[in-house]
C-alpha cells in the first residue's frame, strides 16, 4: 500500500532547501506580479498551478524529490583537468534534438554553492576563430531562484553545416573553461508540425488569445474561445466587476508546471497528452479571478488570501471539490479511527459509526501565511480555499471583502503580539482585530473547530491523500525527465519576443523519448482513475510510476523492469510507435489496451491492442 510518510533523512534535506529558498520569498507576491529573471525570459508568477517545496520538520514529507541538475554525460574536463561535471551543467533549448536554423539558448548552472555574483559566461563557437556569443551574467532564475547564467537565443545556427559543433565555455574572468560538443541535424529533419507552424492570434470580448498553428489549440479554437468567455463571465458575476482591458491568454502545446502560469499574460497547457491532468476551465477561472481581484485593489492582499479567494470562487483547486470537507482530511487522526483506504474497502463512501483517520497534514496558519509559496502546494491551496469559505460563511461576503481590502502592512509588532513586524501574518492579525475583534490565532481555533465538525468520509480522505501523492509524482517526473517543465525553473521565454521573432520551437519541442511517452501516459491514466474514484487502480499506477522513477534515480539500465505495470506500458508504447503512431492516452486492462493515438497531424484515432505471446499486437481501428 502506497503511503505518504515522514522520512527523517528527507526532512534534513528539505530544511536546507527551505533555508536557501526563503531568501527569495520577498520576490513572490500576488499572481499578477512578476518574479525577476535575468535577461529577457518572461517570469512566471505563482498562481493556481505553481506549487512549492515541502516545509521542514513540522510539516509532512512526501515522496522524496531527487537531486536536481544531474551532471551531463559524458563528463567534461577543464583545461586544468578539473572535472566540469562536478562543477557546472549546461542546458540547451529548444529541448531534444537541435537542427540547423535553430535559435539556441543556454542555461549554465553551477552544481555547488560558489561566489559567482560578479561573474559571467562567455561562449565561443567552433574554436578560436569562431563567433563569440553574447555573454550571460549569473543571477537568480525562476520561482525557485536557481542561480545560473541564462543566455537567451544567443546562437543563431542559420547557415551552419549539419554535424558536430564545439562550444568553448568560459566562466569569466578567471575560469574554468571547458568544451561542449553538440550535433546539429539537417534543417529538413525538423519534426512536424513545426516547419509549417507559426504564432496566430484571435481576439474575443474578454481576451486576446495567442496559439501556435498546427497544435490542438488551433483544432479546438472555437470551443476554447467559448470557454474563455464563459469563465470570465462567471468570475465577473462572482466579484461584481468588469475587466478593464482584455486578458492575454497563451495556449501552450506542452505541459509547464501543473498546466499554467500567470504573469503579464496567462499561459495554459493545451495538448492531447496532458500528464499533469489539469483542467483548462479551472485554471482559467482561477486566473481570471486573480485579474479581477487585482483590479479591485487593496494595499496589501496577503498571498494566502489571494490564492484562497481564487480557489474558493472557482469552487476548487485542480477540480471542483467540497473545500471544508476535504480540508478536514488534513487534521490529525483520532484514537480508534480507521485508515481511509481501509474505510473505502469496508463500506465505500458511507461508514456509519466509524471515525475515519485524518492525514495529519494540516499546516499552522502562522507558518502558511508567510511561507505560502514554499509550503506543500496541494495542502496550502486547499487550506487557503477552505479558510476563505469559512470566513465568508461566518461573516458574509460583504464583511469578508471589507476586511480583505483593508489589510495594511504593519512595520512594528505590538508588545502583546508574538507575530513579527513586517509579516503578512501580523497584517492579517491586525485587520482581523479591527473588523471582527479576534486574532489570527483565534480565527484558526474557530476554523479548526469547524473542520473537526465536518463529516470525513473514506472517499474524501483517500482522494486528498492520492491527489497530493499524484502531484508529487508529476513534479518528480519533471525533475528527472522533463526539467524545462519543472515549476521552480520552468523555461518560459518572453511571449512578446517569441511572437515578434516567430519562435515556436521552444514550446513545440519537448522530450519525446520512449521513456517520456511511457511515464506521461501512466501519469495521465493515474489521474483519470483518480477523477473516476478508482483509487485502487490509481494507487497501483502510482506505485509503478515511483518504482520506475526510483530506478531512473539509481541509473538503472532497465528502469521499466522495476515494476510489472511499468514493463507492460513500456512494451505497449514500443508496439504503438512501431505501428507508426504516437500514444496520447492508454487504457490498459489485463491483456487488452484501448489507445488514443496521433500521427503527424491533429487527428486522433482509437486503436485496440491485445497481448499475445509475441507481445502487444494491433488488432483494429476502433474509430476516430
Amino acid at each position: 500500500m502506497l503511503r505518504v510518510t515522514r522520512i527523517s533523512e528527507n526532512i534534513a534535506i528539505i530544511a536546507v532547501m527551505h533555508r536557501l529558498l526563503v531568501v527569495f520569498v520577498f520576490l513572490l507576491v500576488a499572481c499578477q506580479t512578476l518574479v525577476h529573471q535575468p535577461s529577457t525570459p518572461s517570469s512566471p508568477v505563482v498562481g493556481t498551478h505553481t506549487p512549492a517545496v515541502l516545509q521542514p520538520s513540522s510539516t509532512p514529507s512526501f515522496i522524496p524529490i531527487p537531486e536536481r541538475n544531474t551532471p551531463i554525460s559524458p563528463p567534461l574536463t577543464a583545461a586544468s583537468g578539473q572535472p566540469i561535471a562536478d562543477t557546472f551543467t549546461v542546458n540547451f533549448h529548444p529541448d531534444g534534438a537541435l537542427y540547423v536554423g535553430d535559435l539556441i539558448s543556454l542555461e549554465v548552472i553551477p552544481l555547488a554553492e560558489s561566489s559567482l555574483e560578479d561573474r559571467s559566461v562567455r561562449v565561443q563557437v567552433d574554436g578560436p576563430d569562431g563567433v563569440i556569443l553574447p555573454e550571460g551574467e549569473f543571477a537568480p532564475y525562476g520561482i525557485g531562484g536557481r542561480f545560473q547564467a541564462t543566455m537567451l537565443w544567443v546562437w543563431d545556427t542559420s547557415g551552419l553545416e549539419a554535424g558536430e559543433h564545439s562550444l568553448t565555455v568560459s566562466i569569466v574572468p578567471d575560469g574554468p573553461t571547458w568544451t561542449e560538443t553538440l550535433s546539429l541535424l539537417p534543417q529538413e529533419g525538423v519534426p512536424l508540425p513545426e516547419p509549417g507552424s507559426r504564432w496566430a492570434q484571435e481576439e474575443s470580448e474578454c481576451c486576446l488569445v495567442y496559439y501556435i498553428t498546427g497544435t490542438p489549440a488551433e483544432r479546438d479554437l472555437e470551443w476554447l474561445l467559448e470557454m474563455l468567455e464563459e469563465q470570465v463571465d462567471k468570475a465577473n458575476r462572482l466579484l461584481e466587476v468588469e475587466l478593464e482591458q482584455p486578458i492575454i491568454v497563451t495556449f501552450l502545446p506542452r505541459v509547464m508546471g501543473h498546466g499554467g502560469f500567470a504573469g503579464d499574460e496567462i499561459s495554459v497547457a493545451y495538448l492531447d497528452r496532458n500528464y499533469a491532468g489539469s483542467s483548462e476551465e479551472i485554471i482559467l477561472h482561477h486566473e481570471f479571478v486573480h485579474a479581477l481581484d487585482s483590479d479591485l485593489g487593496g494595499e496589501l492582499r496577503p498571498t494566502m488570501l489571494v490564492e484562497g479567494l481564487a480557489v474558493y470562487l472557482t469552487g476548487g483547486h485542480f477540480k471542483p471539490e467540497p473545500l471544508m470537507s476535504r480540508a478536514a482530511a488534513l487534521l490529525p487522526p483520532v484514537e480508534g479511527c480507521v485508515e481511509p483506504s481501509d474505510g473505502v474497502r469496508i463500506s465505500g463512501d458511507i461508514n456509519s459509526g466509524v471515525e475515519i483517520c485524518g492525514l495529519d497534514w494540516y499546516l499552522p496558519l502562522t507558518l502558511l501565511v508567510d511561507d505560502f509559496y514554499f509550503s506543500q502546494h496541494e495542502i496550502g491551496y486547499l487550506q487557503a480555499g477552505a479558510l476563505v469559505e469559512f470566513m465568508v460563511d461566518t461573516w458574509g461576503w460583504d464583511a469578508f471583502s471589507d476586511f480583505y481590502r483593508d489589510i495594511h502592512p504593519q512595520a512594528e509588532s505590538p508588545e502583546d503580539s508574538q507575530l513579527e513586524g513586517g509579516t503578512q501574518a501580523l497584517a492579517i492579525d491586525t485587520a482581523l482585530w479591527d473588523h471582527f475583534g479576534l486574532t489570527l490565532q483565534e480565527l484558526e481555533g474557530s476554523f479548526l473547530e469547524a473542520l473537526e465538525g465536518e463529516s470525513l468520509t473514506p472517499v474524501l480522505a483517500e482522494d486528498v491523500r492520492l491527489s497530493v501523492t499524484f502531484y508529487e509524482a508529476v513534479r518528480r517526473y519533471q525533475e528527472l525527465l522533463d526539467s524545462s517543465a519543472y515549476f521552480m525553473t520552468a523555461w518560459l521565454p518572453n511571449g512578446d519576443q517569441m511572437r515578434e521573432r516567430g519562435i515556436v520551437a521552444d514550446y513545440l519541442r519537448r522530450p519525446l523519448e520512449t521513456e517520456n511517452l511511457v511515464l506521461e501516459t501512466m501519469l495521465a491514466a493515474a489521474e483519470v482513475n483518480l477523477r473516476a474514484g478508482d483509487y485502487k487502480r490509481m494507487e497501483e499506477l502510482l506505485i509503478a510510476i515511483n518504482a520506475v522513477l526510483d530506478a531512473f534515480s539509481s541509473s538503472d539500465a532497465d528502469p521499466f523492469a522495476s515494476h510489472p505495470i511499468g514493463s507492460d506500458y513500456f512494451h505497449l508504447v514500443e508496439a504503438i510507435l512501431a505501428a507508426g503512431y504516437q500514444p496520447e492516452e492508454i487504457r490498459l486492462e489485463k491483456n487488452k489496451a484501448r489507445v488514443r493515438v496521433s500521427t503527424s497531424g491533429l487527428e486522433l484515432l482509437e486503436l485496440n491492442f491485445y497481448r499475445e505471446r509475441v507481445g502487444w499486437v494491433l488488432m483494429h481501428q476502433a474509430g476516430n
